[in-house]
């Protein structure tokens, strides 16, 4: 028998959006901190300035206030709330920024040596990286706490029920406290469902909400309600419960949206009224697609010899190939990437999805792709404007014309530019089955609903932190 005590309200809610916001102010507070502990320790080991205005006028440049900054941005990755509450994946990206910020910082004292303070640097990164990490444990310790977490009670029992209890269950640590289900059909009340009960019907819901200090209602009822529930919804909203449709709860889980739980109100809802965009944001992203072309096409000329080279002695010509994609509102165009596949590679003129371990990839190829550095060509693309920097990745005519008969709303996709990377990219891996496909699809959508530039610039950091992670697809 469990504890029959009655569970104690959430102290307060907390929304992703709060916990980004507060992971945000606490990585910069820590680390301007670990600033001013360098700054000390840098002056004691200063042999004639010691602490004192004279050193920070003569040895502290403008530049090195800045490090906080760039401290967050090598933190990017940990700014998903889900992976924040999890420790081994702090730790590992919490490591992982500092060994990257190390190398960079010895890269750039090899070629310039002199230009950069050695202890300041090196000091801000070691005492950084100590105060984050007890920092984000402190938040672990306490925003994962039972008296932090929301307790959320679905009512439907159904299939969308079903789809987000699966959704809460593959998330580690849990995001909130699930008390269950309640359902109007009888045979359901006392079941479970995925392992959480369903604990009464719409009747008898605001008695469940007391009983169980609901905090959050998430409606996952798909089709007619009746209107005693929704009145009884209502009633509970009046109190200061938290109302939430189903695909919302499941876009703050994953990061995606249900596209098999979703009605063409929700599509028009979502497409015509929230993801439109302003004139600033085109502007702003179109500008941004330029500049970063530019600099991809400059590392790219610096580049192409070499991998030209290696490319020719692993496997031959051709060096760069052209397939043709679908861009925005489906306008065929020509993309172009570095060869990694055999020649040979679909000798039967039939289209093939590329797995993961794909036998068609080269040696070079796999080292390409895992350093994402075969997409550099398509910055010619996206200088042309047939391509953006972030979107949807590109597709083949021939999985267009398909995927749109399996999976709704797929040709939602191309209501923007595809991407050199995206939302789908950074989150997801190969796809070699329709499933698989309808997964990314949800990225996709999840991105156009809610795209904006800092989102843009995020979903760019990400996949900076993947090529020097190695951990491109």
């Amino acid at each position: 028998m469990g504890s029959t005590a009655k569970p104690k309200p959430p102290a307060w809610r907390m929304r992703p959006h709060d916990q980004r916001t507060l992971l945000i102010i606490g990585d910069l507070l820590v680390s301007y901190i670990g600033l001013v502990i360098a700054l000390v320790v840098w002056s004691i080991r200063d042999p004639w300035l010691d602490f004192s205005p004279e050193f920070f006028r003569l040895r502290v440049e403008v530049w090195y206030y800045f490090l906080p900054w760039l401290w967050l941005v090598l933190l990017v990755q940990l700014y998903d709330p889900h992976r924040a509450n999890n420790w081994q994946v702090t730790l590992r990206g919490v490591t992982f920024a500092a060994v990257v910020g190390l190398m960079g910082y010895a890269a750039i004292y090899f070629f310039f040596e002199g230009a950069i303070a050695r202890i300041g640097v090196g000091a801000f990164l070691l005492f950084s990286f100590i105060l984050t990490l007890f920092w984000r444990l402190l938040y672990i310790g306490i925003f994962s706490a039972p008296a932090f977490m929301r307790r959320v009670l679905i009512i439907g029992a159904g299939k969308a029920g079903r789809t987000l209890a699966l959704a809460y269950k593959s998330l580690y640590p849990p995001p909130f406290h699930l008390v269950g289900f309640v359902d109007d059909d009888p045979k359901k009340v006392g079941t479970s469902l995925e392992g959480y009960p369903v604990l009464g019907s719409s009747d008898q819901l605001l008695a469940i909400v007391e009983n169980e200090s609901v905090s959050d209602l998430v409606v996952a009822i798909v089709g007619e309600m009746r209107g005693s529930t929704f009145q009884t919804i209502l009633d509970a909203q009046e109190r200061g419960l938290e109302v939430v449709p189903m695909p919302t709860l499941y876009e703050e889980l994953l990061g995606r949206v249900p596209v098999h739980h979703l009605e063409s109100e929700w599509l028009l809802r979502s497409f015509v009224d929230q993801a439109r965009v302003g004139g600033f944001y085109e502007l702003g992203k179109r500008l941004l697609d330029i500049l970063l072309a530019l600099i991809g096409l400059a590392i790219l000329a610096g580049i192409f010899p070499l991998v030209s080279l290696v490319i020719l002695i692993d496997s031959g010509f051709p060096i760069i190939y052209k397939q043709i994609r679908l861009g925005k509102g489906g306008k065929p165009f020509y993309v172009y990437k570095f060869r990694t596949m055999r020649q040979d590679a679909e000798k039967d003129g039939k289209p093939r999805l590329t797995q993961e371990k794909d036998d068609r990839i080269t040696r070079v190829g796999n080292f390409l792709r895992r350093t994402h550095l075969d997409e550099f060509p398509q910055f010619w693309n996206v200088l042309r404007g047939e391509m953006s920097v972030v979107g949807p990745r590109s597709e083949r005519p021939e999985w267009v014309a398909e995927f749109q008969k399996q999976i709704p709303f797929y040709r939602a996709r191309l209501l923007v530019k595809p991407g050199v990377t995206g939302w789908a990219q950074v989150n997801y891996g190969y796809y070699a089955t329709v499933e698989e496909m309808a997964v990314k699809l949800e990225y996709d959508l999840y991105y156009i609903k809610h795209r904006n530039l800092l989102m843009d610039i995020f979903i760019i950091l990400r996949t900076i932190g993947q090529v020097l992670g190695l951990r491109g697809r």
